[in-house]
């Protein structure tokens, strides 16, 4: 099951990145994301070192992580395979 409605970039597996909630189609995990703009990485800087990623997919990591925190996000959203 995903969250498609509000998050459908988002997925969570048991089996991929121990259950961490990542972008869909890769190992890339909304924590990855976030540690890396609080080193100070801009999005661009992202892209460059995974460059199957887009800017909606960092935006996406960042809503769902603001969303998970105000607790208007399921704590695992798990995606059909």
């Amino acid at each position: 099951m995903r969250n498609a409605d509000k998050h459908p970039k988002i997925v969570s597996t048991p089996e991929t990145m121990f259950g961490k909630p990542r972008i869909d189609g890769t190992r890339i995990t909304v924590e990855h994301i976030l540690r890396r703009l609080a080193a100070g990485w801009s999005i661009d800087d992202i892209i460059d070192q995974h460059p199957w990623l887009t800017k909606e997919d960092i935006q996406a990591a960042i809503s769902f992580a603001a969303d998970h925190l105000a607790g208007s996000v399921p704590p695992v959203v798990h995606a059909a395979e």
